[in-house]
């Protein structure tokens, strides 16, 4: 399964696990945030692991900055579009 596919699983299951939604919140606090996060991803039977997760949102945003202003170094600056981590968190914590 790739990331994407991984992350809106874990989504839907977080919607109706509310502690698995709290865990996954908790990471934040945590010393190793997105190994934690991968963790309990794994544990709740969608495997992810560390690298994968940062190489797709690296990939995603050298993705968007190419196709904004022609990719150049006039592009535009997009804050933590590359941290799906962060982003997912955020947006599970309003369910």
């Amino acid at each position: 399964m790739d990331i994407p596919t991984t992350l809106d699983a874990l989504k839907d299951k977080a919607k109706v696990d509310r502690e698995l939604r709290d865990k996954l919140l908790a990471t934040r606090d945590s010393k190793t945030p997105v190994s934690d996060f991968c963790k309990i991803s794994t544990e709740a039977g969608l495997p992810m692991y560390e690298m994968d997760l940062i190489g797709y949102g690296e990939e995603s945003y050298a993705a968007m900055r190419r196709s904004t202003n022609g990719g150049g170094e006039n592009s535009p600056l997009l804050q933590y579009e590359d941290d799906l981590y962060t982003l997912f968190l955020e947006e599970i914590a309003m369910l």
